[in-house]
């Protein structure tokens, strides 16, 4: 989790946010390093005003901002992902189960 934090820190320090951050995207090496992988969705971060596209992270660890479909947003949606994960590594399954954002807002 240690290892996880200083990475996320890392990248948001370097104005990159990782948009896309769950389990599958994190590696651990024979030696128990963490590294943080497929930064295809990752972008330089410009500024809390600037638009994004609010369809990035992977539906389970998602942040509530892109569920509700906002275009500005930044790095607290790769924290929250991270508080998924978290969950997930404590309770031994996901923290949200789900294959639709309707049931995810219960509409």
């Amino acid at each position: 989790m240690v290892q996880l934090l200083t990475a996320i820190q890392y990248l948001h320090h370097s104005n990159v946010f990782h948009r896309d951050l769950k389990p599958s995207n994190i590696l651990i090496t024979e030696d128990g390093i963490l590294k943080v992988a497929d930064f295809g969705l990752a972008r330089e971060y410009e500024g809390p005003h600037k638009q994004y596209s609010p369809d990035v992270a992977t539906l389970w660890y998602c942040a509530p901002e892109l569920l509700l479909d906002t275009k500005t947003y930044c790095t607290p949606i790769d924290m929250w992902s991270v508080g998924c994960i978290f969950t997930e590594v404590i309770v031994f399954q996901p923290l949200f189960v789900t294959e639709s954002v309707k049931e995810v807002l219960r509409l």
